[in-house]
């Protein structure tokens, strides 16, 4: 059979359609490939970068607790050899002790039937809540007060130039400085240390919104207005999150100094409190619940503030994080 010209134009055309296909599948593949070769790479960088962090974190981890190793056997070592009279430096295990009596039940002494129950009435972790109650009392009122008035003073120049003498006569004062003057004013009961911590908490958290305020973008500002949003829109949505990080700094630093300052603050009639039974054990002579307590209140303080961190990143994810 002869074929025809019309059926030779139909192969062709056929045969250049195939190829047309082949050509177009080829340089779709070529085109995504640089695509997925890239996704590919930025993976194999995010995945080397997570085991990074993962080794300088076991890293970390692993260093720290090697120094608190031998900082526990270089403090075993000279108690154990006697270099230091147990007055004045016990050992571990009496320290140890000392933790586990202040927070258990013991009879009152040999041969009697009445038994006591942690220090001073109270066991250790009722002395730690107490002081959790004041902090979270004083710092509370200025995590609320402190941006109010910070936010005042970095928006009124007026307002600014009348207050900032007063705040900064007030952060540089320390807080055993005027605690006597609030006991007259409020009493010896927890009303004065309320007052005191507030005072205590009050300066970092005020300076930092108007280290905040004064860091924002004129320009955020200015698009915010264009855009027809009104006062309200502009301080909630554009100065809040903008001066957010460093109220949240000035947040972690002011919980740091009132934590400092629970123990002037339980200096007089401080119990329950932990840095009352702190002082009371020291007046007392008695030095391991003394240093038992110390480690409480420095534990509690590294707790607080990685809490503190963690809810700095889970808030403001975008600080410290170039753009």
């Amino acid at each position: 059979m002869i074929p025809t010209r019309t059926g030779e134009r139909t192969l062709r055309t056929r045969k250049d359609r195939a190829i047309d296909v082949t050509g177009e599948r080829r340089a779709e593949s070529q085109e995504h490939r640089p695509e997925h070769a890239e996704e590919a790479r930025s993976g194999e960088v995010v995945e080397r970068h997570r085991r990074s962090v993962r080794r300088r974190t076991r890293r970390r981890f692993t260093l720290q607790l090697g120094t608190l190793v031998v900082v526990l056997l270089a403090w075993w070592a000279v108690t154990a050899a006697g270099v230091v009279r147990p007055l004045y430096l016990p050992g571990p295990g009496a320290v140890w002790e000392a933790a586990v009596r202040a927070n258990s039940c013991y009879p009152a002494g040999e041969g009697s039937s009445r038994v006591l129950c942690g220090e001073q009435g109270y066991f250790m972790w009722e002395h730690l809540l107490a002081s959790f109650r004041r902090i979270g009392v004083g710092v509370g009122a200025a995590v609320v007060l402190g941006p109010l008035v910070g936010f005042l003073m970095g928006a009124s120049r007026w307002f600014n130039a009348v207050t900032e003498p007063y705040l900064n006569f007030l952060r540089a004062l320390p807080p055993l400085g005027y605690i006597g003057l609030l006991i007259v004013w409020f009493g010896i009961g927890d009303l004065s240390k309320y007052w005191l911590l507030f005072l205590a908490a009050f300066p970092p958290i005020a300076i930092a919104t108007i280290n905040g305020m004064r860091g924002i973008q004129a320009d955020r500002i200015h698009a915010a207005e264009s855009m027809g949003a009104n006062r309200w829109q502009v301080a909630t949505q554009v100065m809040l999150p903008s001066t957010l990080p460093e109220i949240l700094s000035g947040i972690r630093i002011a919980v740091g100094f009132a934590w400092t300052t629970v123990v002037a603050a339980e200096l007089n009639n401080g119990i329950p409190g932990i840095g009352g039974l702190a002082y009371i054990a020291g007046t007392q002579l008695q030095t391991a619940l003394t240093i038992a307590c110390i480690v409480v209140i420095g534990l509690c303080a590294v707790v607080l503030d990685t809490a503190l961190r963690s809810v700095t990143r889970l808030l403001v994810p975008w600080y410290g994080k170039a753009a």
